[in-house]
């Protein structure tokens, strides 16, 4: 008990708490700008606000950890063997999600190693880069051509059913694809304003799959 006492007392005298609720505070903040940016401007097809939402508590212990690692070194050593049991792991379908995981852990690290104002820059430049982005990829894609079509069909070719794709549609950009017993489950982002070129795939893959369903949703920005 004396030895904790002793660690605690270190702890409190190595972290200065008006440093530590500031680090908090802008850490909060900006995972919570990261929040709002992944939902309006991300990409992925999945549920982007429940993904989300995984942000702001993962920039804060990443910040509560580092504070405590660099404030004490009996804590961090304690801190190592405790994290050592615990495993992480995510299931991640695409390397956006991945990319704003690393921001939101990077901005538990800048800020437990008390540097708000680096993290305030180095988020917000990332988060500008990330905007040019975007904005190039949607003059790329017009958003009122764009489109996903999701298909499920039996057929497990994917040779086959890509080269259908590819041969129907002027663009086809490969977003989800699920395999199981019964078939095969694709998810795909085409552009296209023609609607013969979306009857035609019909008409192909109930040639090859008359049980096959597709489904066509519009506005690509939408949060499913």
């Amino acid at each position: 008990m004396l030895q904790f006492e002793e660690y605690i007392t270190d702890f409190t005298n190595t972290v200065d708490l008006l440093d530590f609720i500031i680090n908090a505070i802008v850490a909060a903040l900006l995972s919570l700008g990261l929040k709002a940016y992944y939902v309006r401007f991300g990409l992925t097809i999945a549920n982007r606000e429940k993904f989300a939402a995984t942000f702001i508590p993962l920039a804060l212990a990443t910040m509560i950890v580092i504070t405590v690692v660099q404030a004490s070194i009996a804590l961090s050593l304690g801190l190592v063997g405790a994290l050592s049991i615990v495993r992480f792991r995510a299931a991640i379908k695409e390397p956006e999600e991945l990319t704003y995981l690393f921001l939101a852990i990077a901005i538990g690290l800048v800020t437990g190693a008390n540097k708000p104002v680096l993290a305030v820059i180095a988020i917000g430049l990332a988060l500008v880069l990330l905007y040019l982005s975007y904005i190039f990829r949607s003059k790329k894609i017009k958003e009122k051509d764009a489109m996903f079509v999701n298909i499920q069909t039996k057929n497990k070719d994917i040779r086959a059913i890509t080269a259908l794709l590819e041969d129907v549609l002027p663009y086809v950009e490969l977003k989800r694809m699920d395999m199981h017993e019964n078939g095969l489950f694709i998810s795909i982002l085409t552009k296209t304003s023609s609607m013969e070129h979306l009857a035609m795939l019909q008409e192909r893959f109930f040639n090859v799959d008359p049980s096959a369903k597709i489904s066509v949703v519009e506005q690509p920005n939408l949060v499913l």
